[in-house]
């Protein structure tokens, strides 16, 4: 009964979302995560929710769409509330009339281009009261670009550091991740995904393109990083100062390998030069991602460093009956960590951003790294092992 009468309210929400503006009493409470999902336009939506309940205690962690973690656990004692408010940017693949981003087929079913705002509840019993849902055109867009190190990874255990980003910054900004895996500079220009994010894209909002680890794998006549790497970024940096934007370069991450003295192996040849290269000459912020997370690989170690990334036994996750060893895609923890390594990167470049951090935010240092076996993370609902596109 008690989820009936939850789906009955998810109907009533999406009917009343013609106003896009929506206040509903939830009063639910659970021992496992729960989703709901409200049919709104594209746009940014301010998001307040109310956590508790009258009866029980509460423990409850919240994300929206794809896993974009806004909230880190929250306690409240039986009878007691707590109000959290964040951005959350909604899009679907419309551009205009017939032009559309020419999503992946896997893609087609990701919460985070359906025509719904979707919010998660997690952690030991989530409880939530109220939901208020309300459209905003007076913050500030971040529009990320990028690949499977960027974007918002659909389920557990893979993630990015697009998705960990959205719990620094406070309500005066949204963050919008239009990253896909395996994608390039090429292939995201070709999908139109730069399309549709400047047909959402105001004057000084920012645009954060990283990009490399599937551009060097492109091996046709006139690929490389001196030639269509170096003309798609100036392609990026033409189209959104021409909207308007502000364009913030991000270089590769660095992938987990070796050499035999504990050093890092550059696996990604010219394509970091050639994007600093590009962002002097075009007068672009740059943040050195490679050197950050070259930096933290080394100091974890050859065998520490396993715990940033998809490195899991047989049998850790659902129908998983073989290890899983990834050098290049992050877990929770190694997305929670580079995503601070950007938000460092953005105080380095003095970049205006910095100015909505929330007020707990503590600097960082790729040398220091949090302490792994320390760090929680209350799994979304539903796994996923199969490995996502690049490398």
């Amino acid at each position: 009964m008690k989820q009936l009468l939850f789906s009955l309210l998810v109907i009533l929400c999406s009917h009343t979302a013609a106003s896009a503006q929506i206040d509903t009493v939830l009063n639910k409470t659970s021992n496992q995560p729960f989703n709901l999902s409200v049919a709104v336009p594209d746009g940014n939506y301010r998001v307040t929710v109310t956590l508790g309940n009258k009866k029980k205690a509460g423990q409850t962690v919240v994300r929206a769409e794809s896993r974009r973690h806004y909230a880190d656990m929250v306690n409240t004692k039986k009878g007691k509330f707590e109000t959290v408010s964040f951005i959350v940017n909604k899009h679907n693949p419309v551009i205009e009339g017939d032009m559309r981003v020419k999503l992946k087929p896997r893609e087609v079913d990701y919460k985070n281009w359906d025509d719904s705002l979707n919010l998660s509840f997690c952690g030991p019993s989530p409880a939530v009261q109220r939901i208020q849902i309300e459209p905003v055109t007076d913050v500030i867009t971040v529009f990320l670009c990028g690949n499977s190190t960027v974007v918002d990874q659909e389920e557990e255990p893979w993630a990015s550091w697009g998705q960990m980003i959205t719990r620094w910054f406070g309500p005066q900004v949204a963050i919008a991740n239009f990253a896909e895996s395996g994608l390039s500079c090429t292939t995201f220009l070709a999908q139109l995904r730069l399309d549709k994010i400047l047909s959402q894209l105001k004057k000084g909002d920012f645009v954060i393109v990283e990009f490399g680890h599937n551009d060097e794998k492109e091996k046709k006549a006139g690929d490389g990083a001196w030639y269509s790497y170096s003309r798609n970024l100036k392609i990026f940096v033409d189209r959104v100062r021409a909207a308007g934007g502000n364009i913030i370069f991000c270089t590769p991450t660095a992938r987990r390998s070796f050499d035999d003295n504990g050093h890092i192996i550059n696996t990604h040849g010219d394509y970091p030069e050639a994007m600093k290269t590009v962002a002097q000459r075009e007068q672009v912020p740059v943040i050195n991602l490679t050197q950050m997370s070259t930096t933290f690989y080394e100091t974890l170690g050859v065998e520490g460093s396993k715990k940033a990334l998809v490195h899991y036994p047989a049998n850790t996750f659902a129908n998983q009956d073989k290890p899983l060893a990834d050098n290049t895609h992050f877990n929770p923890y190694g997305a929670w960590e580079i995503a601070k390594m950007v938000v460092m990167g953005l105080k380095q470049i003095n970049s205006p951003l910095v100015n909505y951090l929330r007020e707990d935010w503590q600097d960082f240092d790729p040398s220091k790294p949090d302490d792994a076996d320390s760090f929680v993370w209350h799994m979304s609902t539903g796994s996923n092992i199969t490995k996502p596109d690049g490398n």
